[in-house]
């Protein structure tokens, strides 16, 4: 290793210990709320609205896309967010936690519960005018600040197993929400050219296309054939995952046999000596080594692993960044007391941690379900309260379900109060019932 590399990596090591901390995620989320909330209620909150109203084009010629940097941020990166929530899902279907019925019962009856009550609970403080639109505020779970507080605790590994599974019923479920609820009138024609294009990239799937650059352009199509219809773009990002490959190209044994063969192969050869410049045919075994490693793998894991982490440390800080910044004037107790913000809040703090645990409890009493080894009815009870942090995806639906701008503040208000004390609850009863005898 040279001076120059030493320097580089003893420069980088903070940052990348840092990066590869579980709660990283977590810690950005919330250092950029804060920002924003601080941004937006400072003498320089002008900037953070002209920085919000800034209009951004791309296209060419006659074709072109003008939105404003929250439309980009709420319609486009969040369409990489929800891309990579539909790998997620399938992965889970194929090979995770919800490939098993009997493993998958219990996170998805814990998964309903957590979606219909909160929603029933903020539909009984809001049952009629616009404040009813906002019924689906409550039903998500913010998967990334829960699994965080979880990690803090020691609790069993089938404890955050549920909490996972339980979280990716829960974006389907918010998924369905905002395509079904929350979309403006159907433009048919574009409707029909995204799936169009969709059947184009299942149809490249059963080809045996691998190249992520080939998805990337036809799922760019649909993006914007699904923005011009008027149903939420984020839809074209979940399909377009399911389009993607899941399958292998060759099995374990044959990834073994010709790995050893070329290992083989390399050591015939010559083994590389230091860092020094590869021979032509040392770098041909190498290229095939990658070929043979990239055949062994799933493109579907394969863009997962590498969106990760542009989705947990860029796309949903900036989002917290742009959606986070509640403008608080006047009388707080004013806000916190409208019949939305006490819905949204009923509905995280009390609603979920109820659906959870009710559905949970009745599916393990009418053997539906079991409860996973290790876990208790009190860690279930605390799941259900983490549940109820419904941060990004409860954010995104509150921009979606008012045109007003002042119920919109008054929706995310709610949310920040019933996220932060569903966070507090469930990290107090995680601290009580995880503690060693």
């Amino acid at each position: 290793m040279t001076v120059d590399e030493a320097f580089v990596d003893r420069l980088t090591r903070p940052f990348q210990i840092f990066l590869d901390h579980k709660l990283a995620g977590a810690v950005l989320l919330l250092a950029a709320t804060v920002i924003a909330m601080v941004w937006a209620n400072s003498p320089w909150a002008h900037y953070y609205e002209e920085w919000l109203h800034t209009y951004a084009t791309v296209g060419i010629g006659d074709y072109q896309l003008s939105k404003s940097i929250s439309h980009w941020i709420n319609d486009g990166l969040m369409g990489i967010f929800f891309f990579v929530v539909g790998l997620e899902i399938k992965r889970e279907f194929l090979a995770g936690e919800l490939a098993s019925p009997r493993k998958a019962a219990l996170p998805i009856f814990a998964a309903i519960g957590g979606m219909a009550v909160p929603a029933l609970a903020y539909i009984a403080i809001n049952p009629a005018g616009d404040e009813l639109l906002g019924w689906g505020i409550p039903m998500a779970t913010d998967i990334a600040f829960a699994l965080g507080i979880l990690a803090l605790f020691p609790v069993s590994v089938s404890l955050k197993i549920f909490l996972t599974a339980l979280a990716i019923v829960d974006d389907i479920g918010a998924i369905l929400v905002v395509a079904i609820f929350y979309t403006d009138d159907i433009a048919l024609q574009s409707l029909v050219i995204g799936g169009v294009f969709l059947l184009v990239s299942i149809g490249a799937n059963l080809a045996g296309a691998r190249n992520p650059t080939i998805y990337f352009l036809i799922g760019f199509i649909v993006w914007v054939a699904f923005l011009k219809s008027g149903v939420h773009a984020t839809l074209a990002a979940v399909l377009m995952a399911f389009t993607i490959p899941a399958k292998t190209r060759i099995n374990g044994e044959q990834l073994v046999e010709q790995t050893e063969a070329l290992l083989t192969k390399l050591k015939q050869t010559g083994l590389p000596h230091g860092n020094q410049l590869l021979t032509n045919e040392q770098h041909s075994i190498i290229h095939s080594l990658e070929q043979i490693t990239e055949q062994a793998t799933a493109p579907l894991q394969e863009l997962e692993h590498a969106l990760m982490p542009f989705v947990t440390f860029l796309i949903m800080p900036i989002f917290a960044l742009a959606n986070a910044g509640v403008v608080i004037v006047g009388d707080i107790a004013t806000v916190v007391t409208n019949p939305i913000a006490i819905g949204v809040v009923m509905g995280l703090v009390v609603g979920k941690p109820l659906g959870i645990w009710l559905f949970s409890w009745l599916a393990v009493q009418l053997k539906l379900a079991e409860l996973p080894a290790g876990v208790s009815f009190s860690q279930i009870a605390a799941v259900g309260m983490l549940g109820g942090i419904g941060f990004t995806m409860a954010l995104f639906i509150s921009t979606l379900a008012f045109s007003d701008t002042g119920l919109v503040e008054i929706a995310k208000t709610g949310v920040l109060l019933g996220s932060l004390l569903s966070a507090l609850a469930g990290s107090l009863i995680l601290f009580l019932t995880s503690r060693s005898p």
